[in-house]
């Protein structure tokens, strides 16, 4: 009879942890209360693709940026090249815009080692647009005069 109890209390124990491990299970996937969200900005439109696409080639103590620029919008692109001599001045260079389908080289250095390169990009801005030129108004022509 002992051992009855024994496999009895050991089935219960197992029963409990079970139940215990079901009812945890269902706390932990069932979805939180809801909370009020702030209100949201409305969504911006979809930023137009952008962008040239450029790779930088480090030739000793020369880099190069070759920029190509697949997109209808023009880019501006600047190189910047940083010196690994505390000496070295650090150089960025002019703006250069790349046009839609277009290409572009880019070039920079230092007097020694180059510690890094990168290409940065900024939408040009659009032309202004000219407002159209008043029509040409012809003054009005003399009155003959009286008696003429």
């Amino acid at each position: 009879m002992r051992a009855i109890r024994h496999g009895l209390g050991a089935f219960a124990s197992v029963a409990a942890l079970l139940t215990g491990v079901a009812v945890a299970a269902e706390v932990n996937a069932a979805p939180a209360p809801a909370e009020e969200l702030p209100a949201a900005a409305p969504a911006a439109e979809e930023p137009e693709n952008f962008g040239a696409s450029c790779r930088t080639v480090v030739q000793g103590s020369r880099v190069t940026a070759y920029c190509q620029n697949p997109y209808p919008g023009t880019d501006r692109v600047r190189l910047h090249v940083e010196c690994d001599r505390w000496w070295d001045i650090d150089t960025d260079s002019a703006p250069v815009e790349v046009g839609p389908a277009d290409y572009a080289r880019v070039t920079g250095r230092c007097w020694k080692e180059v510690a890094s390169a990168w290409v940065t990009h900024e939408p040009a801005e659009p032309a202004p647009a000219q407002a159209p030129s008043p029509p040409s108004v012809r003054p009005p022509a003399p009155a003959p005069a009286p008696g003429s």
